[in-house]
């Protein structure tokens, strides 16, 4: 027996790669950015859901992979396109480089680019061998619109600072010269090389002016056109107005900004005051805006021409009159509480439309730009007002308003249900035919089309984003042609025709659809009854063919003569026809018994129509039936008018029908038929075709019952027929 026990093994330790392939999705999901991993050979193993959302697609992991990146397509931060094999991944396999911080453009499969910032590490083995590579990285595209937007502020900055046309200088706590732009080199004559790092008490002729300057902005103190004498490169002074503010860190003086405003000399520089002051006053009266001062209780101060026009007053009487004079009583109590508050110092300026009245009683729309003027110590000087005269404006916007009410009404007025959706395909309007028409309201977030659920024609479910809405918009065109199946929630459908069309803003751009949904349910149903009634009308056709050559067979086998057979073959298609007259009208669909009963009799009565009473309740016969009835009813009627009731001028006829149930068998529909007052009745001494024509017809035809009986008072007959044939 051995005294050596085998011990276990130390599990192997996993390579970081090995670690990664191997955990739960969850472990990529949970890092806070966008992770994927790829092998030695560079193909896509492992990505995040946050990596899936920024490349806009989810690349497959098996047959057909990616390499190197999931995006759609690389560029370069200045656009150059990056091909997949050149990317930052491709070294990092490849050639074990590891890239920090660089910055590349992805582009997603629907076109939109945002700016990366990648961090590629290979990942090896123990043993050195490179097993694929991890690349984290994450959309810094608002952080690289802020730096290009400092970018351009700085310079905006360094444009202002150098191209201001007033001379502009920095000086540092030390009183050395730190920067000078143009015009103030141009002003004295120096070059930056002679102007900045000296001391700035070198160019100024008056020791005790700079002292006092220097010292006052060291502690702190706003200089306002500050008079001073500079020492030009050429030996002359020039006089100045020294505008100037200086700048404290954590207490420390650190530089004062200088304005340098040339004021060589005296009566020039009050000249100039005076040329501007009067070039301040003539932009002030040709402005074609209205502009007012007013003091703290809006008394009006000053006032130009156009606000003048714009109110129709004089200059005098407005001078005499505070601003709430001409507003309008609704809107007096707003535009004095906001000028209070500035006045107080709890605004610097405010803005407002108001209505104003003229002196004729018509009214003005006004927008107010209000803004104080203060003294050095902050106190109240006055109020500027621009004003704008915006009626015009205003009753632009009341159009457009009404005009988009109008079209809102437009489309609730139509009897087809209408509604639009924004670019992406949510809903944004739907009319009440619409919600009638989909048996739903549409709910917030409901995207590309306001029904429950849709299906093709043949039956198949449609989806909401196949439909032709979202066909129009991801297309960016119009789809006609198309037909679909809405379904309600409650089970029922509806036929519907759309008209989808894309709506573009000026610019050409998609900024959303309308669609109509034109409810065919009456088209299909009539284009069923069509078909119905060509099938019926083939059977029909058959079938009164049949007759008619019966007809005339059994006419010319009972005629008495050629004149003979022509009448009674005649009366019989005659009655025919007005069979089928009767059926036409109602689509070959069921006949009322009442209204048949009145084509067959009344054309063949003529003047003794009015001795015919006939009398029942509603019920109605099916084409079958119908035709049946009108054979019979037309040879007893032409026997009634030859040789029965209606041959003489005191015979009458009546007619009268019932529903008769019977127990134990199937209801039935009772006509009788009743001739008095006419010619004595003598029985034939022989059947004739008529006879046989009205057995058949229902007997045969209908599986009913039919007796005809020749009393001496006038002939009767009783028809019974299933009810089967019969709606009451």
């Amino acid at each position: 027996m051995s005294n050596i026990e085998e011990f276990p093994l130390t599990p192997r330790k996993l390579s970081e790669y090995d670690a990664l392939v191997a955990a739960a999705p969850s472990v990529l999901d949970a890092i806070p950015g966008a992770v994927y991993l790829c092998d030695h050979d560079g193909w896509l193993v492992r990505y995040n859901k946050q990596a899936a959302e920024l490349w806009g697609r989810t690349p497959r992991l098996e047959e057909r992979r990616d390499r190197f990146c999931g995006s759609h397509a690389l560029f370069m931060p200045d656009g150059t396109p990056l091909a997949h094999e050149d990317c930052p991944m491709a070294t990092a396999v490849f050639e074990g480089r590891e890239t920090r911080n660089a910055e590349v453009v992805i582009e997603r499969p629907d076109g939109s680019r945002f700016v990366a910032l990648v961090n590629i590490r290979p990942l090896k083995h123990h043993n050195g061998t490179i097993q694929g590579g991890i690349n984290c990285f994450q959309d810094i595209s608002a952080s690289k619109a802020i730096e290009e937007e400092v970018g351009r502020r700085n310079a905006d900055l360094e444009d202002f600072f150098e191209n201001s046309a007033i001379g502009l200088h920095i000086v540092g706590g030390d009183g050395i010269i730190q920067r000078a732009n143009k015009a103030e080199l141009a002003l004295l004559g120096y070059t930056a090389e002679e102007y900045v790092g000296r001391h700035i008490a070198e160019f100024h002729a008056d020791a005790p002016v700079i002292g006092d300057i220097l010292h006052k902005l060291s502690c702190g103190e706003r200089l306002d056109r500050y008079p001073a004498r500079l020492r030009a490169k050429d030996g002359s002074f020039k006089h100045v107005l020294i505008t100037s503010n200086s700048r404290f860190e954590d207490g420390t003086f650190i530089n004062t900004r200088c304005f340098t405003t040339d004021v060589t000399d005296l009566h020039e520089a009050e000249s100039a005051r005076r040329d501007s002051e009067d070039r301040l006053a003539a932009t002030y009266e040709a402005a074609t805006i209205g502009i007012a001062e007013s003091d703290s209780v809006g008394r009006l101060l000053r006032v130009n021409d156009a606000l003048c026009q714009m109110l129709g007053r004089s200059r005098q009487e407005l001078l005499s009159m505070t601003f709430c004079d001409y507003t309008h009583d609704d809107d007096r109590e707003q535009d004095a509480a906001l000028y209070t508050r500035q006045i107080a110092g709890e605004l610097d300026n405010y803005a407002l439309r108001k209505r104003a009245t003229r002196p004729d009683g018509s009214i003005v729309y006004l927008d107010i730009h209000s803004s104080s003027v203060r003294d050095d110590t902050g106190s109240f000087r006055y109020g500027v007002r621009v004003i704008q005269d915006v009626t015009v404006a205003k009753q632009m916007e009341d159009q457009i308003r009404a005009s988009e009410q109008h079209m809102r009404d437009l489309l609730e007025a139509l009897p087809a249900a209408v509604y639009t959706t924004d670019a992406t395909g949510r809903i944004t309007f739907y009319n009440k035919a619409a919600v009638e028409m989909s048996g739903r309201t549409p709910q917030a977030g409901d995207m590309w089309c306001v029904t429950w659920r849709l299906f093709n024609l043949d039956g198949t479910p449609l989806p909401h984003d196949q439909c032709p809405m979202a066909v129009a918009l991801k297309e960016d065109r119009p789809v006609r042609g198309a037909e679909a199946i809405a379904e309600r929630p409650d089970g029922s459908r509806v036929p519907f025709i759309p008209y989808p069309t894309p709506l573009h803003d000026a610019n050409g751009h998609l900024v959303g659809a309308i669609n109509m949904l034109v409810d065919i349910t009456e088209r299909k149903q009539a284009e069923s009854r069509q078909k119905t009634l060509i099938d019926e009308l083939n059977h029909r056709v058959k079938n009164t063919l049949a007759t008619v050559q019966s007809l005339s067979r059994q006419s010319a086998r009972h005629a008495e003569d050629l004149d003979d057979f022509l009448h009674r073959f005649e009366d019989r298609l005659l009655s025919l026809s007005r069979a089928h007259d009767l059926l036409t009208k109602r689509h070959w669909q069921d006949a009322p018994l009442d209204s048949l009963i009145r084509e067959v009799l009344v054309p063949l009565a003529g003047e003794a129509a009015w001795r015919i009473k006939f009398d029942g309740p509603p019920a109605a016969l099916d084409p079958r039936a119908a035709l049946s009835l009108t054979m019979t009813l037309n040879e007893l009627a032409t026997n009634a008018i030859k040789y029965g009731a209606l041959s003489s001028e005191a015979g009458a006829l009546s007619l009268s029908w019932r529903l008769q149930d019977e127990a134990g068998a199937q209801s039935t529909l009772v006509l009788e038929w009743h001739e008095q007052d006419g010619p004595p009745v003598r029985p034939p001494t022989r059947r004739g075709f008529g006879t046989r024509l009205m057995e058949r017809s229902i007997e045969r035809d209908l599986g009913g019952e039919f007796d005809l009986s020749f009393e001496p008072t006038g002939v009767s007959c009783l028809i019974s027929i299933p009810v089967g044939q019969v709606k009451a």
